[in-house]
């Protein structure tokens, strides 16, 4: 005798209608399983996974950083087609509990959904390849700030800014963050 699955309801966000409808009727064919609600964008997934008490979002939008938008307050799975350290980084710092490329199955979805359920994290072997930036996280962090314009005391963010453009031959700041957007550090 095999042990049933506990049930776990899912909220499903992906602003393409018909790949989330999809998504949704798999996922409905996986034991143990229910798609309690669907949402076309980060913001209407938030509002909806409180209101319909998900246990696991599963987020396949457009933007994996969620353009600063906050995450649902259940464990989130972000789907994604991007493979982009910066990406990554910003969904785990986010609150992300895993992520994962668009071509994943539905079982291997439902897999990492009951994982994540239980408090782990799981990020997809593809997405674990090594970093061929020459940058240490730091340098990646203040870079990743200032981009985004959040405030860095200026004797740290000019210290790590001037290492990050001697490191990569860059003439000024400038270049130095589009460097490092150009190449998905952040």
């Amino acid at each position: 005798m095999t042990a049933r699955l506990p049930a776990l309801r899912l909220l499903l966000a992906d602003d393409e209608p018909v790949r989330r409808e999809a998504l949704a009727a798999l996922l409905a064919l996986e034991e143990g399983l229910t798609v309690v609600a669907e949402a076309d964008s980060a913001p209407a997934a938030r509002a909806l996974a409180a209101r319909r008490r998900a246990d696991v979002a599963l987020l396949a939008l457009r933007s994996p950083a969620l353009d600063g938008a906050p995450l649902p307050p259940c464990p989130t799975v972000i789907i994604t087609t991007h493979d982009r350290p910066g990406d990554l980084r910003r969904a785990l710092r986010a609150g992300a509990r895993a992520f994962l490329p668009r071509s994943v199955s539905a079982a291997h979805l439902a897999h990492v959904a009951r994982t994540v359920h239980t408090g782990a994290r799981y990020i997809h072997p593809d997405f674990l390849a090594p970093d061929t930036t020459v940058l240490t996280a730091d340098e990646i962090d203040i870079l990743d700030l200032t981009a985004t314009g959040t405030p860095v005391p200026p004797r740290t963010a000019r210290h790590h800014l001037a290492t990050a453009a001697t490191k990569l031959g860059t003439p000024h700041p400038a270049a130095t963050l589009h460097h490092a957007r150009r190449h998905g550090w952040i």
